[in-house]
């Protein structure tokens, strides 16, 4: 049987821990994962794509099977380039789902060999997101238990928190 290669698509921006928490279990589900950042031009980011490899190469370094790469245009176009068998998405909630299965069936008719598989974040993630990350630490509030410390890190470098009023 060939290795089957995986792809973690997002934007990480930046990463959470829910993010790390799917790449951690999806790397011990499959012999190879490629957590691969979408470049989107029409999207204003706080972090440059430079900086959010960066990120998710040092959180990674440790994990064997699991590189890092960016793309550009379709999903599936990515993954039959690289030979991938399967394609990787976080549902935090219904209304993830949602959104997610329209992408994973229109996936399924541009490339009908490429399967999607759903993960749940652990449920201490399920309410984490890369907004709500940025804006909690906007506006003055602790993200240590919601990002790694080296996003932690980044995030204080790159934003001035609103100072609180009493």
């Amino acid at each position: 049987m060939s290795e089957v290669l995986a792809i973690y698509p997002g934007s990480f921006d930046p990463i959470t821990n829910g993010h790390f928490d799917l790449i951690e279990r999806s790397s011990r589900i499959f012999d190879r994962l490629i957590v691969a950042l979408l470049t989107n031009a029409e999207k204003e980011p706080l972090f440059s794509v430079e900086e959010r490899v960066d990120m998710l190469r040092e959180v990674t370094r440790n994990m064997k099977n699991v590189s890092v790469d960016t793309f550009s245009g379709l999903l599936v176009d990515y993954a039959v380039q690289q030979k991938a068998r399967a394609i990787v998405r976080g549902v935090r909630a219904f209304s993830d789902y949602e959104y997610e299965l329209q992408m994973a069936l229109m996936n399924r008719k541009l490339e009908p060999r490429l399967e999607t598989i759903f993960l749940m974040p652990a449920e201490s993630y399920a309410y984490v997101s890369s907004r709500l990350v940025k804006e909690i630490f906007r506006h003055g509030g602790s993200v240590k238990e919601l990002v790694p410390a080296v996003v932690e890190k980044r995030l204080r470098e790159k934003i001035s928190p609103i100072p609180h009023k009493a």
